[in-house]
Order: C-alpha cells, then structure tokens, then sequence
C-alpha cells in the first residue's frame, strides 16, 4: 500500500464480510500487490474466524449491524481516502486494476464505475461450467453495475448521494442509480475474478436470480420478497 500524492488519489478499499475465513485471507495478500491506499475490513457477525485472520494480514476490521448495505456505509465511514473501491470477500482484480480506476476518474464527469465480471468455479468443474460465461453477459451491457463488479466511486459524489440505501438486497444497484444521477459511471474494460459458489449449489436458479431480480424490483415487488428468496447475502 502506499500514501497518498497530488497526481495519485488514495484509493480506499471496503470489504464486508461474513464467515468469510475461506476466502479473506487470499483477497487481502492479492491487494498487497495493488496501489491501495487502506483496506478496511467490516465484519457482519462472523462465527468463524474471518476476524483474526483478517486482522493478521494486516487489515483494518471493525464490526457492524449484519448487512451489506450497513457494512459499507460503515467501512467508508472509518477511510480518509478520496476513492472508494467497494469489494467482495470472493473478488480477485486486476494487477493493474487501481491505474484503471486513477484514470477512468481524470475525467471530471465520471463519479465511478466498474469493472466486467469473470465468473469463476471453484471445486473443479461441473456439468454448468460451459454455461457460466453467461453469467457474465450482464457486467458487459447493463447500465448499473452489481457488487460483484467491484464498484468504486469518488467520495465527494458518495456522500453528496446519501451513500448505499440501507435495503436488504439491490443496495448496490440503489448506490449505481443514485450515483448516475451526479455524473457517468463506465464499466471498464477489464474483468475482476469471481467465484460461482452460488451457482454451484442451484445454477439455473441462481441465473434467473441475477438477471431477473433488479427488473422485478423495478415493478413493484418488495424487496424484503425478493431478499427471502435470494437468501442471505455475504
């Protein structure tokens, strides 16, 4: 990690967890390799033990209310740095992933954006392996990014938006939508590693989840509904 400089804003990174002990630990020694300015860890009640090993690779953890949307919110509220940069404990970027973020930002009417998805299997190979490039069909072509796309944003428009609405589900598409309003938001030509965990234990479900539920939600269905039927988020 380094600091920040005049020509390099400091990119602050926030990660929610929850019984993540698997994976936290290989996230946080990859972001070693990235510029990041912080790497702020925000626990959501863990039973593992995602704490201390977070914790001994050497990040900041702190705990709050279980729930994305609150996690986050609470995790920009413990940074200094001008650029948020929103992971999931499963995420794998780019090397260069932190350059690409410096310079979608020169342009003065970007307020974020994100990155494409590569969605990963882990286990070994599965009957829907050749099916999962479809799943990341919609990082390429819908206008407001999932959380999986490993959002980031300026902090200045993320706290001129009320931050992440405090919704059960959709809370980064809410985030997207308030953030369009202020400026453009691109995806960028570059994938970030994600694993397939969900579509492993019900594959066709969970790919009519991803897709279907944002256009649901715009129709009127409840979003505490729809937060039943994906199950708890991480």
């Amino acid at each position: 990690m380094t600091s920040d400089t005049p020509c390099s804003p400091g990119v602050a990174v926030i990660i929610p967890t929850l019984d993540e002990s698997s994976r936290i630990s290989a996230l946080l020694t990859h972001l070693r390799h990235l510029d990041v300015s912080e790497v702020q860890v925000v626990d959501g009640g863990s039973r593992d033990d995602t704490v201390e090993l977070a914790r001994r690779a050497g990040a900041k953890v702190t705990t709050a209310l279980r729930g994305r949307a609150l996690q986050l919110d609470a995790g920009v509220a413990l940074t200094k740095s001008p650029v948020l940069w929103f992971l999931h404990a499963d995420a794998r970027p780019p090397l260069d992933a932190v350059t690409r973020i410096r310079a979608a930002l020169e342009d003065a009417c970007v307020v974020g954006g994100a990155f494409r998805t590569h969605t990963v299997l882990e286990g070994g190979p599965a009957w829907f392996t050749p099916l999962l490039p479809l799943a990341d069909v919609r990082s390429r072509f819908r206008r407001l990014p999932y959380g999986d796309q490993a959002l980031f944003c300026r902090r200045e428009a993320y706290e001129s938006v009320g931050g992440f609405p405090p919704w059960p589900l959709l809370e980064d598409v809410g985030l997207a939508e308030r953030l369009s309003r202020r400026g453009r938001l691109i995806t960028l030509d570059a994938a970030v590693d994600v694993s397939a965990r969900r579509y492993r234990s019900a594959p066709l479900y969970y790919g009519a989840v991803m897709s279907s539920f944002p256009a649901l939600w715009r129709a009127g269905v409840p979003l505490r509904w729809l937060a039943r039927a994906y199950g708890q988020p991480r």
